[in-house]
């Protein structure tokens, strides 16, 4: 038997080990930690990176990779489940739990206990979420990931930090309420809790069960989509992240997208063409109100003064047009949302950790200057100009400043971050929401032959897009003026290797994607049409057959002949 599929339980299994061995260690073995912390987050990538390698060497038909970890036959034990969109979101997250760890170790692990036990079990909840293949233990791995992020969220104190904690704890705790009551009354109504199996049983459901079914589904979504930052629901999420500190508030860019992973997942496979007289349940409600998520979040960002909060707002735009474009049930959209989904969450990863750096160029204390610093020669009154120097009327020198490198980093860092944002040419964000245009276009998708009018609906996502991206453009230039235009009397502000290297690291990895957007675009296609076939994911859960017991092997080989 190959070990690959046992390495599917590796992401979940490594940072669990990780943390109780730095809760061990306590907190007088602080820089042993954070390098213990470091090299699991690296592992933990480089096992993601692994899985993904093995869904496209597979094949179409084998690209799903099942594991049974207490060897019982789905969908009667735990599964465990590896396909092109799973592994895309644990290399994604990989990505930047690394990066908000390396920028936390310049100085934010110092700033409360238990911060790295608890980035690993953070990183534990988001892995388990994205591989497991049943409800219950997606709640499971939910209340793992929202424990985790309590304790992260009030990591270093302060009093708004506190206080935005605290509500963003209490709407967690309802929407976890909800989530239990939603999976109840699916369970009543199909006696099963496994996905695969649930798209099975959902179009047998009698149509006297179906009301109390959809009521479930309904109560269920709610709770996912607070999460996923769906407008009204959304209302904690601007003050939470915005007070959060910057490698907190990088980590939980990718949490929205768990929400939006999750409802991506249980629509297309349990309400999906095939669920009979379910089929695309609410997928209207998905639409406009990614729409409704989109107007709202482009409103405030025109508002918003602080760099901060225009990061968290944009999370709102992105989940919105994530959320719209998955109510298409449009396989071509939503490849291209995937690819846009992975652009928008790196540069707004970035953007968090970069607003810490801008802020902090704002209120620098002046520093003395180096007493070996020789004064420029001053010119005599009755010296005549000089050629090349240009003299006021006090006959004063006026010669040019070398940009520190600093203020130049975070200028570039600032435009790289604003134009994959916003979604202009020539990066990534760009080719992103040019996807989505173009698959509001033509809904049967390029090269395909027939015509189908476009819907209203295709149009409003399709105006929202670009209003969206004016409206983004215009804050993010005011801010920028603000913050690098206008002149001011401030020192550079001194920055650490370890903050620049993850900002580095995301915007370069965001670059890459430019000049590799059709790979990528092709498996987030694949990924997409997969989803759209779900009985491929069926087959593979539920035709995974248990390892036979040595004794078993050994009767087995008795009784043939």
């Amino acid at each position: 038997m190959s070990w690959m599929p046992h390495l599917i339980a590796a992401p979940i299994l490594l940072p669990l080990l990780t943390a109780a061995l730095m809760l061990m260690l306590g907190e007088k073995h602080r820089p042993l930690k954070a390098r213990i912390n470091l090299f699991s987050s690296l592992l933990g990538l480089g096992i993601s990176v692994l899985l993904l390698q093995w869904t496209q060497e597979q094949g179409v038909p084998g690209s799903i990779g099942v594991y049974l970890p207490g060897n019982w036959q789905a969908p009667f034990g735990i599964v465990l489940v590896v396909d092109r969109l799973s592994a895309l979101m644990l290399v994604l997250t990989g990505i930047i739990g690394v990066s908000a760890l390396v920028f936390a170790m310049a100085r934010w692990d110092r700033a409360g206990a238990s911060f790295h036990a608890l980035f690993q079990i953070q990183l534990m909840g988001l892995y388990g979420a994205f591989l497991t293949a049943d409800l219950f233990n997606l709640f499971v791995f939910f209340e793992v990931l929202l424990a985790a992020s309590y304790g992260l969220m009030l990591h270093g104190s302060g009093r708004a930090r506190v206080s935005s904690g605290l509500h963003y704890i209490s709407i967690n705790l309802l929407a976890s309420s909800l989530f239990l009551i939603g999976a109840a009354l699916i369970y009543g109504v199909t006696g099963t809790l496994n996905m695969a199996d649930l798209a099975l049983k959902i179009p047998l459901v009698p149509e006297a069960d179906r009301g109390l079914l959809h009521a479930g589904a309904a109560i269920l979504a709610v709770a996912f989509l607070a999460k996923a930052g769906m407008w009204p629901l959304n209302f904690w999420l601007v003050p939470a992240y915005s007070s959060a500190s910057a490698p907190v508030a990088a980590l939980f860019a990718i949490m929205t997208k768990v929400g939006v992973y999750t409802l991506l997942r249980l629509w297309t496979l349990l309400f999906s063409g095939q669920a009979g007289a379910s089929a695309y349940f609410g997928g209207d409600w998905l639409t406009y109100g990614g729409m409704a998520t989109i107007v709202c979040a482009a409103v405030a960002i025109l508002a918003t003064q602080r760099l901060e909060r225009m990061a968290s707002l944009s999370i709102l735009v992105s989940a919105g047009i994530l959320l719209s474009a998955i109510g298409f049930a449009q396989p071509s959209l939503i490849g291209a949302a995937l690819f846009y989904l992975v652009s928008s969450t790196l540069a707004l990863s970035a953007l968090f950790l970069l607003a810490e750096l801008i802020e902090r160029s704002r209120t620098a204390i002046e520093m003395p200057l180096d007493d070996e610093i020789e004064a420029l020669p001053r010119p005599l009154e009755s010296s005549p100009p000089t050629k090349g120097i240009n003299l006021d009327d006090e006959q004063k020198a006026v010669v040019g400043q070398v940009i520190p490198w600093t203020m130049a980093f975070l200028g570039l860092s600032f435009i790289a971050c604003a134009l994959l944002i916003i979604g202009m040419p020539p990066l990534s964000g760009f080719i992103g929401k040019l996807g989505l245009l173009s698959a509001l276009l033509n809904p049967l998708g390029l090269g395909a032959s027939g015509e189908q009018p476009i819907s209203n609906a295709a149009w409003s996502l399709l105006a929202l897009l670009i209003l969206s991206g004016l409206a983004s453009l215009i804050a993010f230039s005011r801010l920028g003026i603000q913050r690098f235009w206008t002149p001011a009397e401030r020192p550079s502000p001194v920055l650490r290797r370890l903050e620049c290297v993850p900002i580095f690291a995301l915007l370069g990895l965001s670059i890459l994607l430019t000049f590799k957007a059709e790979p990528l675009m092709r498996y987030t296609q694949a990924a997409a049409d997969t989803l759209n076939n779900p009985q491929q994911y069926v087959m593979a859960v539920l035709g995974t057959r248990a390892v036979p017991s040595p004794e078993a092997k050994a009767a087995m080989q008795e009784v043939q002949p």
